[in-house]
């Protein structure tokens, strides 16, 4: 085994005894103020019309 083989082994073995991630969970958003923002952008977004 030469030095690359050992490192190589040795950051294998490192990483495989870290502790898995816990997943994160982020704060639900309502439906409904969801679609208020893209009503609001639409708004923002439309052609004025003149009349």
């Amino acid at each position: 085994m030469d030095r690359f083989d050992h490192a190589f082994a040795s950051l294998g073995r490192r990483i495989t005894t870290l502790p898995m991630p816990a997943p994160t969970r982020s704060a639900a958003v309502p439906l409904t103020s969801l679609i208020d923002k893209v009503n609001a952008a639409k708004r923002l977004y439309q052609p004025r019309t003149q009349r």
